[in-house]
Order: structure tokens, then C-alpha cells, then sequence
């Protein structure tokens, strides 16, 4: 039986990326007691080369605040919105997942292999509160009670009135305290988030982030936060937890005004009776399906993720999934856990990678549906040279079919997943496909014109991550007592690395200054600097790595002021770090 050709219409084209969500619920963990396991900073670090190699874009990261669980934590508890593991509050100093040392290493490997680094944005709850909705921090020093951006009982849902536009309104599940940033004290909540995800942003030189749980979270106040500082015009996915597509689609289009794309929740839900009720599931509802198929440019669509995986997982025929979202218009994410083949995890790599290769060099433009019934789905991309996938969710038996295609006539077609042979098209453009029976979730075809070859090449970036230095921070300010440590990077043989300073001049005299050093890996002093009153913000120290290896900087102050006797600074340091 054949059909008609149906076009998507869409009003942007979808990205020719692949994002890999770098983790998985309660990943192994030297702070959660897994003594053999590498910190997981460095261990996703370790494998920035081979993502990249393999096809994909981005890395989602785990949550990088420390939660109020500590190192046992995954995140989704966070306590202090400026610990990324360096300050020992809430039991330990490292995240589940290591130092705020080992994540900006992590970060600057990632986009030393041309990656783009998203961050996990929790900005809905808090917990760890003393019982009474009172948060505290430690601040550079140890001291108690004298972090920045502490909280209070005022700037939380419910002593004051829910904010407006929280898409879950009075339904809304309580996952810890419930930021207020909108009716909180005196904008108190709204101010410090944005100032708090700025100052993230930077530290780590995030291309993007996953919003955590947006239906919590008033627009009002999340559509500025992404437009505000360092976060205008940086990529953003919502949790918008939801299978109805109408909700989502609002969400992304109105609420949002199209600011932030969205996790692809309805067309997951497809997939995933497709995967598990194989014999129920009609294929033709793969047409249109989810946010990917009216709006592919803001629906980022996935199989798995650490959530689904817990309470409604896929149990099988999960390659057929992949798949769908690899060939198909979207933003497709693959999961860790399915992906790697790490103790633990279901190693599909080797399927997946093949499909990402075919996303990336084969899968471009808008789609024809070729052929669909309730036992098969045939569409066409018409991007480059076009690309004919047939997708079969019958565990028992092939399905044969014949169906228009824009090859033209006479092509040789290559299958290049390798389930079936090459066919050719006949005088009219037509071509007969035998769909193998989905063993193993491998009930799928990808057709193209033979001799499409290559894999792909590093085209990395250096990294650009500020440190600032407050009291109230946790690096501390520059002391006329003492030299100060700012942060050690790791550079690459051959790279410069610099370090650009920003300083309070509050009530200098003109004796006052400041002095930042640049160390190489044996201690040793490469480049100084003395920056006075006078010398201009931003002024720079460099020095080519001779070696690899950890670069530090130090500073410190002179005749400060009893004004001003520890000056706080920002430091910019740009350096290309190594590929593994």
C-alpha cells in the first residue's frame, strides 16, 4: 500500500547536531563510596576526544552545584549557588562528581575537542535549609553565615503567594524549597538568580543549558533570565515534563516566545510503545509526531534520559527508537547509559554511532513521507543527497513495500546501517525495500547513494573561564598578607595561555596595587604583572605552555587601603587545553 507524500512543515530547519547527556542516576562516585570510581569530571573529560570522533556536538553535564546531600548528591537537591565543589559545607568539598577544579578542566577539554558544553540549570527549589527556610553559605575564608546570595523565609513559595505564569500553578510537586523569584523579597530571589547563573556561565564557558523541571518556574521571570548577562543568545532546552503537545508547543512558542527549545516529551511517549507494545502500536503515528513534527527547530528529542530510565524506561527494541530521532528533523540527545559501555550501562554504542555518522553525513532538510501503515513507516529527507529511512516494529517477520522516492531514476542505494542489501531505483524513481524483522531493536534501513565515506575531524577552541575573588565568594580577594591562589588550568604543549584582570580600585592610593603571577607546572614564575590605579582594566599576563600541564595563577596586593584592604578582582583566562 502506498501514500501520498506528506512535506513537514516547518518554520526554521531542525540543527545538525547530536547532544550526548554525559551521565546517568547516581553515576559511580569516589564521594558517594565507589573507591574504584574515577571522578566523574575526569572521567568524561578522558572521553572528549572519542564523543567528538564519533559524531557528537555537545555534552550535557550533570547538575555542578553541590547539593544537600554532598558528594552523595546528584544535583537535584542544590544548596549554594556558588559551590561547585570548593567550599566544605553540606559534608564534604567536592560534588558527587569531583572539584570545581575537575569540572573547568572537564569543560576546557570538552571545547579543546570542539564540543559544546551545556550546564543542568536547577532554578525551580533549594534545599538544606535550617528547618525554616534560612540558608547560609560558607564564604572564601570558612566563615560562616557569610556566603553570598543567602536566603530567607520570604523568597519562598509558599510565605509568599505562587509567582504568575508557573505552568503547573497550585499543582506544582515540591521537589525542595520553592524559589519565589517573582513575589519573593524584593526581587531578592530574581536579582541573585540571574547574577548567580551569569557568574556560572562564565566560570565554566558554557555554550548552553538544560533547564531542570519548567514547570515550576514562572516565565515571568525564566524568558529574562535567559536574555540576561553571559546567557543572551546561548542555547536552552526546557523539562517541560508533559505528553501533551499542546502544552508544550504554548510553552516554547508563547510563553517562552520561542527563547527556549524543549525536551521532545510527546513524541517519547510514542516511542516508547513503539519499543514495548510492538503488536499495538500503529507505525503511521510516527507522522507528525511530537513537537519534532511541527516545530523541529525547538524540540530536542531523546529515547532515554536519567529520569525515564528510573520510572518508565524503554525494555526493548530501543535501537528502532534511536533510529527515528537520529534520522529524523530534531535535536536528538542519546543517553549515557545506553550509549557507553561502562559496568553498568546497556552498550548500544557501536549501533548508536553508526546512526550518528548517519545523522551527521546523510540526514539534512525537510521530510516526505514516503509510505506508512500500522506495520511500517517509510520517510525521505531532502537535504544533500537525499536519505530514505524505513522503519519496521515487527520482532517476528521483514515487511517488503515499494514507494516513490527523490532519488531519481536508476540510482544505486547504499544501505549504510548494514541490515539489508543495496537496491536500485527503477525508470520511475521507485525503489522495493525488504525491512528486516526488529531483532534486537534492528528492524531499520537508511538508504543514500552509494560511496558517502569520512569520519570527522577535531576542530577545537580555546576555553575562556573567569574567576572572580570575594570575600563572599570562594576564591578569596587579593591580600597584602599573603599571595593568593586564583586557579590552576590545564594548558596544552604549545598553547598561550593569558590571564586578563579586572580589579576594585575603590580608595587606592597611589602606592596601591595588585601583582598576578603565572606559574608553570614546576612552580616556577613565567609572566608577572603590577597593576596600578591607573593601568587599564583588563590588561594581560601571557605565556606559551612548554609542556602539559597545570598553569597557576596567583595574586596579591600591596598598601591597600583600610577602605578597600582586600580588593576583589575578576580573572579572564584563555587557554586551549588538551584533547584527552
Amino acid at each position: 500500500m502506498s501514500f501520498a507524500a506528506i512535506a513537514i512543515q516547518s518554520a526554521a530547519p531542525s540543527r545538525a547536531d547530536v547532544l550526548l547527556q554525559g551521565f546517568y542516576w547516581d553515576v559511580p562516585s569516589y564521594a558517594a563510596g565507589s573507591s574504584s570510581a574515577p571522578w566523574w569530571w575526569d572521567k568524561l573529560a578522558g572521553q572528549a576526544n572519542a564523543f567528538r570522533l564519533a559524531g557528537f556536538t555537545a555534552v550535557w553535564l550533570p547538575p555542578a552545584l553541590k547539593g544537600a546531600a554532598g558528594g552523595y548528591s546528584d544535583g537535584y537537591d542544590p544548596f549554594d549557588d556558588y559551590d561547585l565543589g570548593s567550599k566544605t559545607q553540606m559534608g564534604t568539598t567536592t560534588t558527587r562528581y569531583g572539584t570545581r577544579e575537575q569540572l573547568e578542566r572537564c569543560c576546557a577539554m570538552m571545547r579543546a575537542n570542539g564540543l559544546n558544553v551545556y550546564a543542568d540549570i536547577v532554578d525551580n527549589h533549594r534545599s538544606g535549609d535550617d528547618g525554616y527556610y534560612n540558608f547560609h553559605y560558607l564564604d572564601a575564608y570558612g566563615n560562616a553565615n557569610s556566603g553570598r546570595f543567602q536566603k530567607g523565609q520570604y523568597d519562598f513559595h509558599p510565605n509568599v503567594p505562587q509567582d504568575s505564569n508557573v505552568p503547573a500553578g497550585s499543582g506544582e510537586a515540591s521537589f525542595g524549597r520553592d524559589l519565589a523569584p517573582i513575589n519573593g523579597a524584593s526581587h531578592w530571589v530574581y536579582n541573585g538568580l540571574e547574577a548567580a547563573g551569569d557568574w556560572q556561565t562564565k566560570a565554566l564557558d558554557l555554550q548552553g543549558y538544560r533547564l531542570d523541571d519548567v514547570l515550576g518556574i514562572s516565565t515571568d521571570w525564566l524568558l529574562p533570565f535567559l536574555n540576561y548577562g553571559a546567557m543572551a543568545g546561548k542555547f536552552a532546552v526546557g523539562e517541560y515534563y508533559d505528553s501533551n503537545l499542546s502544552n508544550v508547543s504554548y510553552w516554547v512558542s508563547t510563553s517562552m516566545q520561542g527563547r527556549s527549545s524543549a525536551f521532545d516529551f510527546p513524541l517519547r511517549s510514542q516511542l516508547k510503545q513503539m519499543c514495548n507494545s510492538p503488536s499495538s502500536f500503529n507505525m503511521a503515528n510516527l507522522d507528525h509526531a511530537g513537537l519534532a513534527g511541527s516545530d523541529p527547530y525547538h524540540a530536542v528529542t531523546f529515547v532515554e534520559n536519567h529520569d525515564t530510565d528510573r520510572s518508565e524506561p524503554i525494555t526493548q527494541n530501543k535501537m528502532l527508537a534511536y533510529a527515528y530521532i537520529l534520522t529524523s528533523e530534531g535535536y536528538p540527545s542519546v543517553f549515557y547509559k545506553d550509549y557507553s559501555t561502562d559496568s553498568g550501562c546497556y552498550g548500544l554504542q557501536t549501533p548508536i554511532n553508526n546512526l550518528v555518522w548517519i545523522h551527521e553525513k546523510l540526514a539534512s532538510g525537510s521530510t516526505l513521507q514516503r509510505y506508512k501503515n500500522n506495520l511500517a513507516f517509510v520517510y525521505e529527507r531532502q537535504g544533500g543527497s537525499h536519505l530514505l529511512v524505513g522503519l519496521n516494529n515487527n520482532t517476528g517477520y521483514g515487511y517488503n513495500l515499494t514507494c516513490a522516492t527523490g532519488f531519481g531514476a536508476n540510482v544505486h542505494l547504499h544501505d549504510y546501517t548494514g541490515h539489508a542489501a543495496d537496491v536500485t531505483t527503477d525508470g520511475g524513481g521507485n525503489v522495493t525495500l525488504a525491512l528486516p524483522a526488529a531483532v534486537s531493536g534492528n528492524g531499520y534501513v537508511c538508504y543514500a547513494p552509494a560511496g558517502v565515506s569520512g569520519g570527522f575531524t577535531v576542530s577545537g577552541v580555546a576555553t575562556t573561564q573567569e574567576y572572580a575573588g570575594a570575600q563572599d565568594l570562594d576564591i578569596k580577594p587579593a591580600d597584602n598578607t599573603a599571595q593568593i591562589q586564583v586557579c590552576r588550568v590545564w594548558v596544552a604543549s604549545g598553547s598561550p595561555v593569558t590571564g586578563a584582570l579586572f580589579y576594585d580600585t575603590a580608595s587606592w592610593t597611589s602606592s596601591t596595587d595588585i601583582k598576578l603571577e603565572l606559574d608553570n607546572p614546576a612552580g616556577t614564575a613565567v609572566a608577572t604583572k603590577t597593576y596600578l590605579s591607573g593601568t587599564a582594566q583588563g590588561a594581560t599576563i601571557t605565556a606559551t605552555a612548554p609542556s602539559n600541564g597545570w598553569y597557576t595563577f596567583k595574586i596579591r596586593s600591596d598598601s591597600t587601603p583600610t577602605a578597600n584592604p582586600k580588593p576583589a578582582y575578576w580573572l579572564r583566562a584563555t587557554y586551549k587545553s588538551t584533547l584527552n
